[in-house]
Parts: structure tokens; sequence; C-alpha cells
């Protein structure tokens, strides 16, 4: 601080003037340049925040009104097929179909509010999703006419699924479909409201088939003990011990569906095989969970609740956290990539998240309150750890090494980066070069591996010096005695 003042001494009055109106200007007034960012963060092993580059950053934010629709009310459902947008514009009963042309403009092709059935017009009332079969028929869930329609590509009337005939249905149950997905066999599976045994199955013709991957339930030990020694009156004022509703499904590339619920309990986010068990993988320094340490600031509290997710082509997937408006990023192996996205009313943050999807590598995000649609795309920070985890998928492991090597120099707090290296170098042979990487980051589940692969190696190239050893060992004794009774017999002959 004195040598500034001894500087600023020196120079004329005008100067220091000049002078300190620069520095104010440079600490208060941002860049014409500078690219709009989002806080972009994830997690070390000792479970603190690591501000990174920005992975993602907004594109496009889009209303209504500038997309040609008008304005959007109370949007509920996104759903996006090649180049077509879908969007559930619930408040105002009508489905809005965009395409993205090559310029990246988003132009309206269609707004539906509703069907020719037997002749009759029926208008949907609250549409909460919609789904594109790989056929091009549509399946729409039509939630306040407590139906699901089918459509076909140009949108006329082919059936419908209302409420089944079921015992495990009771009279006084609504059929109210939220979100729905359709398999590559045509099966519709849909999560509805009040519905807690998992996922309601309709086969191809619409029959009810059952219920799949219902939720798991927890148990609070507390409550549990209270309700043994409670009376019969307090108990039936308690509430049950019942598994929790899914919030949202997807069905990815290879036909699993993932699912989320937003309780925040145990395993918010799952993959489901065709029999409905959890085959997510969580091969992570802590399960997809969301935040890892959470806090009361800005009045948000809790855990994150997860609202929705999309799936990508490297297996890798994306949540939308409903509590702080966040996206997370986990790979194939359920590591944490990174974190954005949050609570506001700034560009990139969400007032009432409700749904999200990927055209490609680009996420879009749906905000019911602000009735609006965000376009996330990735910078080259987040292409290069996106092209690192493609090349690993194909077993280019040594590709895969370099490309993480690059993430490193653009971000050297990247623990991910290190683990990418050190599980190339394990799939080329590489064990000492893993058990370094792994190590720096503290992965001992990798290291463990590596260090079990890296001595069967040693013990392979080495077991014939330990042979000889054990032989000489064995026979240098031997010979010595030998030698010593043959010299005898040769001294006293």
């Amino acid at each position: 601080m004195k040598n500034t003042k001894k500087t600023c001494s020196l120079l004329p009055a005008p100067c220091s003037l000049i002078v300190l109106l620069a520095i104010m200007l440079s600490i208060f007034v941002p860049s014409l340049n500078a690219e709009p960012t989002n806080y972009t963060y994830n997690y070390d092993f000792w479970l603190e925040q690591v501000a990174s580059p920005d992975a993602y950053r907004v594109s496009k934010y889009m209303l209504g009104s500038v997309l040609g629709s008008g304005d959007f009310r109370d949007p509920q459902g996104l759903f996006i097929r090649d180049n077509r947008i879908y969007v559930c514009d619930s408040g105002n009963n009508r489905i809005l179909l965009f395409e993205v042309r090559e310029n990246g403009d988003h132009v309206l092709i269609k707004a539906v509010s509703s069907v020719v059935i037997n002749g009759v017009v029926s208008n949907f009332y609250y549409p909460m999703d919609i789904f594109e079969n790989r056929d091009g028929f549509l399946y729409i869930a039509d939630t306040s006419n407590n139906r699901i329609l089918k459509l076909d590509k140009d949108w006329n009337y082919v059936s419908a699924i209302y409420k089944p005939q079921d015992e495990s249905l009771g009279e006084d149950v609504d059929f109210l479909p939220v979100k729905l997905i359709v398999d590559f066999a045509n099966r519709v599976f849909v999560q509805a409201q009040n519905i807690n045994k998992g996922l309601m199955e309709f086969d191809s013709r619409g029959e009810f088939s059952g219920y799949i991957g219902a939720n798991k339930v927890y148990v609070n030990i507390v409550d549990y003990v209270w309700k043994l020694i409670s009376t019969k009156a307090q108990r039936e004022r308690m509430s049950l011990f019942i598994p929790t509703e899914y919030s949202n499904a997807c069905l990815d590339n290879d036909g699993f569906i993932y699912v989320t619920n937003s309780t925040g309990q145990t395993d918010p986010v799952r993959r489901l095989n065709a029999m409905g068990q959890d085959i997510l993988i969580r091969n992570g320094y802590e399960d997809p969970v969301g935040d890892l340490v959470v806090d009361d600031a800005g009045g948000i509290n809790g855990r994150s609740k997860f609202i929705d997710v999309a799936s990508f082509e490297n297996d890798s997937y994306a949540c939308f956290d409903r509590t702080r408006g966040r996206i997370f990023m986990y790979d194939f192996q359920g590591n944490l990539l990174y974190v954005f996205g949050g609570i506001g009313n700034r560009e990139g943050n969400f007032v009432l998240p409700v749904a999200i999807a990927n055209m490609g590598y680009a996420l879009y995000a749906l905000d019911s309150r602000a009735a609006s649609l965000t376009r996330f795309d990735l910078t080259g920070y987040g292409q290069k750890i996106n092209d690192a985890l493609n090349e690993y998928r194909a077993g280019r492991y040594e590709s895969s090494a370099e490309l993480w090597e690059e993430v490193l120099k653009m971000n050297g707090n990247y623990d991910l980066a290190y683990i990418g290296i050190g599980r190339a170098a394990l799939r080329q042979g590489e064990y000492q070069k893993s058990m370094k990487y792994y190590k720096l980051k503290h992965y001992r589940e990798g290291y463990g591996k590596a260090y079990q692969l890296y001595r069967k190696q040693w013990m392979e190239e080495n077991l014939w010096k330990i042979l000889l050893i054990l032989a000489i060992i064995l026979l240098v004794p031997s010979a010595i005695k030998f030698l010593i009774k043959l010299a005898k017999e040769i001294k006293e002959a």
C-alpha cells in the first residue's frame, strides 16, 4: 500500500485521477467482451465445493411470446426427439411443437389444444407430458381429463387409455397420468398422481399389465418405536409407512428407464431394467444424490430433490433439482461431473424448475413459474470432458487420457480428470501410473484394483527370479556341505 502511495505521488494530479478511475472501472464495470457465466462447481474428496470453469452456458432464453406461440402458462412437460421440441403448455390446455433449424432458430410448427374423437372435438385439459415413439406416434398425458391419448404423426386420434379396472385402484382413486414414456416394444409406462406402487405399465394395446419398479419404503426408527407404544387412535392419525411416488421418468438409448423421486431420500435417481430392478452404477465418491452438503442460505433449505432426468448417448445423465434449481451431471459410473444453475431471476437460473431434456448434448430446461425455456450449450471445457468420456467408452484409452490431460490444464482441481487418467492407464495395463493418479485424489477403490493387478503383473514378470532365489537358498547349503565333505575326503586321502 505504501509503494502505491509513493507511485501516485510522483504522478501529476490529472494522471492520478485517470489511474484511480481506471482501477475503479476495472473493479466495478464488467468487460464488454465477457460472456455471461453460471456458477459451476464440483465436490472434492473432502466434500468441499470447488469452483470450476463453466461446462454449459446459456445460449438461448425463450419466452412463448418470443417463440411466436403467445405466453406460456404454467408449462409442465418437455420432450425432445431429433430437432423437435414439444412443450406441454398446461395452463393454456395446449401442446406446442417447435423445430430447431440449422441456423439455431426455434420455429413454431403447431399449437394443438384438442383432438377429434369419433367426430367430436375433445379439448385437452391440463396436459402434463408428451412422448413421441420411434414410429412417430404421440402419447399425451391429458391429466385432468383422466386419460392418455395416442395420436398418429398428423395428430389424428388413434386410441386412449383410461383408468384400468383393477383391484389395486380403488373407486375413490382418480386416474391422473402425470408423466409417461413408451419403450421400444410400445409398452407405456405411466407415473400417475396418488399412485405409489411404481410406474403403471400398459402393453402395446393399452391393456393394464401391472406395476414396475416401486420405490423403497424408508422407515424412521423413532416413528416406528412410537407407533408400537401408541394407542389405536394415535396410530390412525400418524402417517403411514408407504412408498413415495416418482416425480419423472426418461427412456435412455438402451431402452432402460431412468426415474426420479423428489422426496430427497436415498436413491433419488434410479435406472430400471425390464424387471424393475435398479441397475444404476454408483462408483463415485458419493452416490448421485445432488448436493452433498446442504445449508439454509437464502431461505432455501433441505437436500436436493430431483424433479427430472435426461440421458445422453454416452450414458451420462443430468438431474434437475427443484430445491435449488441446479443441474447435476453424472457420468456412467455415477461420478459427479459438474453442477450449475440455481434459484433466481437471472439468466441461467430458475424460479420453479419442472422439466429437462436434451437435444444431442444441448440441454433444455423448463421453468413453470417463469414460463420460460432455456437452452444450454457446452463450452470448450465441457466438450473436452464429454470427449474424454466418449473416447473411454469407445475403448480408445490413450486418446481418453490425452483429453483428460487437456482438461487438467483448464482446471487443475478437477478430481475426475485424475481419476479418468488413472482409469485409462488401468485399461492399458499401466498399473503404476494408474495407482499414482488414483492416490492423488484418494480414490481407494480404483487404487486397490490397480494395486492388485500391479502385484499380479509383478509376480508374473518376476516369478523366475523368485524361483531362482528359492533354488539358491535351498541348494547352496547342500552344495557347500558337499564341497566341504569332498575337500575333507581329498585331504584325508
